[in-house]
């Protein structure tokens, strides 16, 4: 793991590291933030392959046809099912949001502008989409996200399809909709992306949306 303090936010970068381990990283840390032991935070990390499927997620959405070595997951986030693997650049802000705005719907909406304005470093033009949570380009998924917040304090984040092995995506229905699909980086620019380069546009997109737009 390597640790750096930026001028606003201290991050992190895990490297590759299996969910289960970070979940329980994040578990301590949430706590540690609440109890005001410790700065926010920002992990980013790549996991080995996991389904994880969010306290409302529909269990059928994990199809029998999936590849049954990947591990799943039930867990405390929001949201449906989603995969996570090598090659996805997963973000974990740990954040009390009295110090930035006390809205969800507000840290949700700055999660995906935050991904958003990473694309566009890319030359990839972003959106939302009505009613639906997560990035999208066109009507393919590019980035999901979903979170969980006790006493203000953030655990969970958003998941950036950089090199993805989009064919894990086969064995679900991703974020529990039927018509839409995924697309990563590299599909998309039709070149595998360096991960450390993707990080650093991130880390520099989170300050200027979270910490310089700080209310």
């Amino acid at each position: 793991m390597i640790e750096t303090q930026t001028d606003q936010i201290l991050v992190q970068n895990i490297g590759r590291d299996p969910y289960y381990a970070v979940r329980d990283l994040q578990k301590e840390m949430q706590q540690q933030r609440i109890n005001g032991n410790i700065e926010d935070t920002l992990i980013l990390v790549e996991h080995d392959p996991v389904y994880t499927l969010g306290k409302n997620a529909n269990e059928d959405h994990l199809l029998q046809s999936r590849d049954e070595s990947v591990d799943v997951f039930n867990i405390e986030r929001g949201g449906d099912i989603t995969f996570h693997g090598p090659g996805q650049l997963v973000g974990y802000p740990i954040l009390d949001l009295s110090n930035y705005k006390r809205s969800i719907s507000w840290y949700m909406r700055t999660l995906e502008q935050l991904t958003i304005d990473v694309l566009d470093e890319f030359g990839i033009t972003a959106n939302r989409i009505e009613g639906l949570t997560g990035v999208w380009v066109g009507d393919e998924k590019i980035a999901a996200q979903g979170v969980r917040i006790s006493r203000w304090v953030t655990m969970h984040g958003f998941a950036l399809n950089v090199n993805t092995d989009l064919s894990f995506y086969d064995g679900i229905i991703p974020c529990g909709i039927f018509d839409h699909g995924v697309t990563s980086i590299e599909q998309l620019l039709g070149e595998k992306q360096d991960m450390e380069t993707v990080k650093q546009v991130v880390i520099k997109k989170f300050n200027q949306n979270f910490i310089q737009g700080e209310c």
